[in-house]
């Protein structure tokens, strides 16, 4: 019969399946996944150039979005089953909103996923970060006109700025963004399933089972000022959150920072870089690809957002062959890299530094503090010192290309962030505590760090300054 909703259902690899009732407010969901936008997602893969490490690791950002929505739901479900008990109302139009969120999270992303941020950061275009692009196309676009259709004119922004706040104002708020959200559980999971890791694996189900909210005080100066209500997992869960901690610090070496997939990045962004400047100097024609390319056209125009739309994986992938024919020769030269995956080579200059420097082998807390200082202070000096000899000593590609990042798989409070970011535990005792009070092995856990250099296993020289950069760096702290 014409007009009438019908369910949805979506088969997924992760949670089975998902369903999209018939009810105004997931009707109103499934008319914003048919949107270009959203369907785009299908084009952009989650873990960017991951493939080239497990070949299996395809899945996109259009899936990732849906088990993502599909989480947060269940996470609802505990939150309006609490409030139920407690006789308590629950606040639909914020429930909704938060749902909705979780759902679009994403929507901004551009090709390539991270990698192509990093391109954005270097040539400081907002329309190469997902936030900004997801924020333009949840306000004002044909996903803000889905939203309105039937959910009313403000609902669109309400879900804009459940993103945008970057940290939870509410329980409801959590499920979006907070170190339990719904956004995490699912892509520990996926990521890990699509890879085929067999390490970082999740109790997911037991986590959901002992999941309840609880109330923790809130307040200014150690002062309380009232309560506030939270994500609590019970005593029974402690070891399975634990594990939950653990298993995104692994994560982070064996997927999300592995060597192979970061030496893809740097030749992309490296790629990306000259070709964006050959076009913005008026040498498009050297980049092998025609003027109306969509990537010569976000070159020229990097702040128009129907440009940024136009990029997705198959739009970079399919011009390879074009950029591999290119005039220019750093551009066939980095193009062909990528085709053929002839990657740089790997230098772990971290672990040489911290087998040198070993805080862990301080005898005192302000040893400690005094080695961290000195692996800091090293790896800053080796990094500018490898850079300024790439930028003098590079013809074309450059010779060595640096990497260095930090993650901190679990966070201490943080005012900026608010008490529902944190992950609680309830003891034996019946008292609420922060995840970090709660495990020792928690509470140790440190920040997982890289400081990476990148040559081509060819060039003697660039491993040769690697090296005698490192001994140099040892040598003149060690006799200051």
């Amino acid at each position: 019969m014409p007009g009438t909703v019908k369910p949805q259902r979506i088969r997924d690899p992760l949670h089975n399946l998902i369903e999209f009732g018939t009810d105004q407010f997931e009707h109103v969901l499934w008319k914003v996944i048919e949107t270009r936008p959203f369907q785009r997602l299908r084009r952009i893969r989650q873990l960017g150039f991951s493939d080239l490490v497990y070949p299996g690791a395809t899945h996109t950002r259009f899936a990732h979005s849906l088990g993502v929505f599909h989480t947060a739901r269940q996470l609802m479900t505990i939150i309006r089953r609490h409030i139920t008990q407690q006789g308590g109302q629950v606040k639909d139009h914020q429930l909704r909103a938060a749902l909705a969120a979780a759902l679009v999270h994403d929507i901004g992303h551009g090709m390539l996923s991270h990698a192509f941020e990093d391109v954005g950061k270097k040539l400081n275009l907002k329309m190469a970060h997902h936030e900004h692009v997801s924020d333009l196309l949840i306000r004002d676009s044909e996903v803000s006109e889905a939203f309105k259709s039937e959910m009313g004119s403000g609902f669109a922004t309400d879900v804009a700025d459940v993103i945008g706040r970057g940290r939870p104002g509410n329980l409801y708020d959590a499920v979006v963004s907070s170190q339990f959200d719904a956004d995490r559980l699912d892509y520990m999971q996926r990521d890990r399933l699509m890879t085929g890791v067999q390490n970082s694996g999740i109790d997911f189900v037991w986590l959901m089972a002992n999941l309840e909210i609880g109330t923790v005080p809130i307040g200014v100066d150690g002062q309380q000022a009232a309560e506030i209500e939270t994500f609590v997992l019970g005593p029974k869960a402690s070891y399975a959150a634990e594990t939950y901690v653990l298993a995104l610090f692994q994560l982070y070496p064996t997927v999300y920072f592995h060597k192979t997939t970061r030496a893809a990045e740097k030749v992309f962004s490296a790629l990306m870089l000259h070709l964006m400047t050959l076009a913005l100097n008026g040498d498009a024609g050297k980049t092998g690809l025609p003027t109306v390319h969509p990537i010569v056209r976000f070159a020229l125009e990097p702040n128009q957002l129907v440009h940024a739309l136009s990029l997705d994986d198959t739009v970079f992938w399919g011009a390879l062959p074009m950029l591999i024919d290119a005039q220019d020769p750093l551009v066939r030269e980095l193009a062909t890299r990528l085709r053929d995956r002839r990657l740089p080579k790997c230098m772990d200059i971290y672990q040489q530094l911290v087998n040198a420097i070993a805080p862990e082998h301080a005898s005192t807390v302000e040893d400690r503090d005094v080695r961290r200082k000195r692996l800091k202070r090293a790896i800053s000096s080796i990094e500018e010192r490898l850079q300024i000899w790439s930028n003098a000593n590079s013809e074309d590609a450059p010779r060595i290309l640096t990497d260095s990042s930090a993650r901190a798989p679990y966070k201490s409070f943080q005012e900026s962030k608010g008490p529902l970011n944190q992950i609680r535990i309830r003891s034996a005792d019946d008292r609420i505590l922060d995840m970090a009070e709660s495990s020792r092995v928690v509470a140790s856990i440190e920040t997982f760090e890289l400081f990476r250099a990148y040559f081509d296993d060819a060039d003697l020289e660039a491993r040769s300054v690697v090296e005698s950069t490192i001994e140099e760096e040892l040598r003149s702290d060690s006799d200051g």
